[in-house]
């Protein structure tokens, strides 16, 4: 099994519990891995996972839509591109926060779901 990599994906977003977090929006990073068979890939982007394809859903599915929760975004982020994309097999998605409302100095907070193909 091979793995592609999109690292550190930002986007606007207007996620959280807070009105100030719906009004405002705040800056969303996002890391997917993407597990597939690379034994069988000619040298044809039909023959793979097209990762800019990946981006675009991915960028739809945080800019377009709104949840309380980075949990539930990085279900749905999961279950969208295991629906778009036939030849994942599993995928990892990291929903990053860097600006979450806490009461303290933090570097991060994210949220990562795995997902494998039954």
């Amino acid at each position: 099994m091979g793995k592609i990599s999109l690292v550190g994906l930002e986007f606007h977003g207007r996620h959280g519990l807070f009105p100030e977090e719906e009004r405002l929006g705040a800056r969303f990073i996002v890391d997917v891995d993407l597990l597939f068979n690379f034994d069988a890939i000619e040298d044809r982007m039909e023959d793979s996972v097209d990762y800019g394809a990946v981006y675009e859903s991915v960028r739809a599915e945080v800019t377009a839509k709104r949840y309380y929760l980075i949990e539930v975004l990085a279900n749905r982020i999961a279950e969208r591109l295991l629906s778009e994309f036939d030849l994942l097999e599993a995928l990892v998605v990291r929903v990053h926060k860097p600006h979450a409302p806490l009461p303290g100095v933090f570097r991060d907070v994210y949220a990562e779901v795995e997902r494998r193909r039954a």
